[in-house]
């Protein structure tokens, strides 16, 4: 199939693809021989590379074009060998090559290739081997239900019909109990052309497509434009006057006008502008696969890892999801140790919470009563991150519910997302929060506005440790101060609030305790919105409870100020229960951390 010299423009119905396999079992051939017989190949490449072979007396292989094409990238010529095109009469495709499970995994999920088809090698003389099997969990793993099975090196097996019927049921039930149907299975000889564009007499028995005939029957995934509008934050910069939030839209549209919100910060705004790259006239919308930039209505501080979603279109934010992760490390992947998640441009540590069950991803068996697996294996599984992150489950939006593993920067593992159920009370409170702040009545007067003109930031300053060790001196103490230098501080006390707003609560001591927490937390929300220092004590306040009251604070910093003997966790301000004594010196550091944190900033400063 060679090139005529009017190639059409097929620029609209590019394909991407992959072609995996086991090491010789003959992808780079496949892959040059798709580059000759399509006609992909530069001018004059095929006829150099073969006088090279016979200068040196070798035998001519199509492998070896790979080598010259990545020797001439090497010499600064413009051509991609880990991105290859090709093209036939009715689309261009480019294989994403991607050589070993790392490099695969890490190209698929961070969405570097986002293949829509893939070819599955196999050695007709070695059969179905270990590897097969793991690199059809892969595809499985990754949701690339468009797979063709090529069966290679056909001649050294003599054509045997037997022999690829045995490897056609073989691997065919395999994919099948991963829930992957092969769309074909296609005898050929790489090395001889046979079945790659045309049928060949040598193998008379086999009635079914080309491997070019069936790439051309692969259907082009639609643009995920239907989908919810999914931004992951790539970076922001500082061009101009303007903060340009820049990224790639996965999935989804985006307009000027639209508000918007970052998760998991719950920020929101407005996009007044659309930025583009190497265009006459900036766009007005974007949609999914474009690289864009664009500008809020107002300045609100946004980095990189938020993902950028429409109110109405919410992703999951949590600390806590199910998985399936397919394992490449060289040590286990067992519970405790820590792990760096990629997850669409957000990066946290993370460990297992719980397996729930391991697999040996050649075999599909389950390994009983194992709560660790190794290399090559895979788990369903629990996965903590240290900080919440945005997420969708995998089968919802494929993109931004799959992730990798790093460990100590090596790629170890990639996983989906498979499931989210809110048990734990931090994830139905994260999710109360959130609906409470997307309805929230937003004063006119703005924040900024507040803090310029009362001196400071608002701040919840929460004074804890154990009966006796003077937290309420200091923070009387603490609140008569700021109030003397004109700050709008208020001493927000938790038995006040059971005494009034948490009067009603019947319900058992566990149980009240942790709504009389919430609640004050709603009402220390109130006074953060209006701008003040709020300070609270407590004794009585678990660890859980401190981190409740920091998301319900939310954006509002809360200062934690210890008194102890010793320090538990890790207090922002830690006081030992001499330094408390001295109420005025104590308050004084307290004071001299708020400025340093330019939380207390004067009124004479300007935001």
């Amino acid at each position: 199939m060679g090139n005529n010299g009017s190639t059409p423009d097929l620029s609209s119905r590019l394909m991407r693809m992959v072609i995996v396999g086991h090491v010789d079992h003959g992808k780079s051939t496949l892959v040059g021989r798709l580059l000759s017989d399509t006609g992909s190949l530069p001018e004059g490449k095929l006829e150099f590379v073969q006088d090279i072979c016979d200068q040196q007396g070798k035998t001519f292989e199509f492998a070896f074009l790979l080598d010259a094409l990545q020797e001439e990238q090497e010499q600064g010529i413009t051509i991609d060998t880990s991105q290859i095109f090709f093209h036939t009469p009715k689309r261009k495709y480019v294989i994403i090559d991607a050589p070993g499970h790392k490099e695969f995994l890490k190209n698929m999920v961070t969405g570097a290739a986002d293949a829509e088809a893939a070819l599955l090698l196999i050695d007709a003389k070695e059969g179905v081997q270990e590897q097969s099997r793991r690199h059809g969990y892969i595809l499985k793993l990754l949701g690339l239900t468009q797979v063709a099975v090529v069966i290679n090196k056909m001649d050294l097996v003599g054509y045997d019909e037997t022999i690829y019927s045995k490897i056609k049921k073989e691997y065919s039930n395999f994919l099948k109990s991963l829930g992957v149907e092969a769309k074909e299975f296609i005898p050929v000889s790489a090395k001889l052309g046979t079945n790659i564009a045309e049928l060949k007499d040598e193998i008379p028995w086999y009635k079914g497509p080309t491997v070019l005939n069936m790439l051309d029957q692969f259907e082009k995934k639609p643009r995920p434009d239907h989908l919810p509008f999914r931004f992951p934050v790539q970076d922001v910069y500082k061009f101009d006057e303007r903060r340009i939030i820049a990224g790639r839209v996965e999935s989804g549209k985006l307009k000027v006008g639209d508000r918007i919100i970052f998760s998991p910060s719950n920020k929101q705004a407005v996009v007044k502008t659309i930025e583009a790259w190497s265009v006459n006239e900036q766009p007005v919308s974007a949609t999914s696969s474009e690289s864009i930039g664009f500008t809020l209505d107002e300045q609100i501080f946004v980095e990189r890892g938020n993902v950028c979603t429409l109110r109405e279109e919410l992703p999951i934010v949590s600390t806590t999801f199910d998985a399936n992760v397919f394992w490449m490390g060289q040590h286990k992947l067992e519970k405790g140790r820590k792990f760096i998640i990629k997850l669409n441009t957000q990066e946290v540590e993370c460990e297992v919470q719980e397996f729930k069950k391991a697999i040996d991803a050649s075999t599909l068996e389950t390994l009983s009563n194992q709560d660790y697996i190794a290399k090559n294996d895979v788990a369903e599984l629990t996965l903590k991150t240290r900080s919440p992150v945005a997420f969708d489950l995998f089968g919802s939006i494929a993109t931004t519910g799959r992730f990798v593993l790093v460990d100590q920067y090596d790629v170890c593992g990639g996983g989906i997302i498979t499931t989210y159920t809110p048990t734990t009370k931090e994830d139905k409170l994260r999710d109360e929060v959130r609906t409470r702040d997307f309805n929230w009545i937003k004063s006119d007067i703005k924040p900024e506005e507040r803090a310029y003109r009362n001196g400071h930031r608002p701040v919840l300053i929460l004074i804890t440790g154990d009966p006796g060790s003077g937290k309420g001196p200091l923070a009387r103490t603490l609140e008569q101060n700021l109030f003397e230098n004109n700050f709008q501080s208020y001493l927000l006390d938790r038995r006040n609030v059971n005494l009034g707003v948490s009067a009603d609560l019947k319900q058992p001591k566990s149980t009240m305790e942790e709504e009389s927490a919430r609640r004050l937390g709603e009402v220390a929300k109130l006074f953060l919105d209006a701008g003040h220092v709020v300070i609270s004590t407590s004794n009585a306040f678990h660890r859980e409870d401190q981190e409740d009251l920091k998301l319900l604070s939310n954006p509002y910093q809360v200062i934690e100020i210890q008194i102890s003997s010793k320090t538990i966790g890790e207090p922002d301000i830690f006081l030992s229960l001499d330094e408390a004594e001295n109420v005025k010196e104590a308050s004084t550091k307290i004071q001299n951390f708020l400025k340093e944190k330019k939380i207390l900033t004067g009124h004479n400063y300007s935001i």
